[in-house]
């Protein structure tokens, strides 16, 4: 099947990576539009990996004030270049990033910030919810895993469920702005303030 210049040009369009790969991508899927999408989110996150051990010492501290000033956050979001700072998508991922904090109210950035001790105790209860359950226990481990899993999700902001569309997650946003912008680009740290809560 040709791989025209228009089918090229629109699936740029959708996912920001260059002209070539987006060729490559529809070459390699018979022009199938959907599949070369996630072709290339694959790609993207390969690269994504590839760009996080790069020192992002750039970026913008953003803000975001919602509810007439009854809620407020402030988050640090790095990366590489004052360049990709100073890009308009980048700017929008920071104020994406703060809403989401504002709303989703996530206590860490990752997984791997959450302190062992909290990982701990909440393993401790999700295995007493369990209690004598006649499992074995390679099934009651995958059970723990997955509660595990669903508590990264509700108090870590990179785990937690876009709330445009929560069908993705907040690293893919992140994920691919790194594959579009070519550098690496990280949430710091974020702080969020509620009046009358601790």
């Amino acid at each position: 099947m040709e791989i025209t210049a228009d089918k090229v040009k629109e699936l740029r369009e959708r996912t920001g990576i260059g002209m070539m790969e987006c060729k490559s991508a529809l070459a390699e899927c018979a022009g199938d539009m959907d599949k070369a999408v996630e072709v290339l989110r694959k790609r993207g996150y390969a690269r994504a990996e590839a760009k996080s051990g790069r020192a992002a010492k750039e970026g913008l501290v953003g803000s975001y004030i919602h509810m007439n000033g009854r809620i407020g956050v402030l988050v640090e979001v790095n990366c590489e270049s004052d360049f990709v700072a100073r890009n308009a998508e980048f700017q929008e991922l920071v104020k994406e990033l703060a809403m989401q904090i504002a709303a989703a109210k996530p206590k860490w950035v990752a997984s791997t910030d959450v302190p062992e001790d909290v990982v701990a105790k909440e393993k401790e209860i999700v295995k007493a919810q369990l209690g004598d359950m006649k499992k074995p226990p390679e099934i009651l481990e995958r059970i723990v895993t997955g509660k595990m899993g669903k508590f990264f999700e509700e108090v870590c902001l990179l785990d937690q469920p876009y709330i445009r569309d929560d069908k993705v997650r907040v690293r893919d946003l992140v994920t691919k702005l790194v594959a579009k912008m070519g550098e690496n680009i990280k949430v710091g740290r974020f702080a969020r303030f509620e009046i009358g809560q601790d």
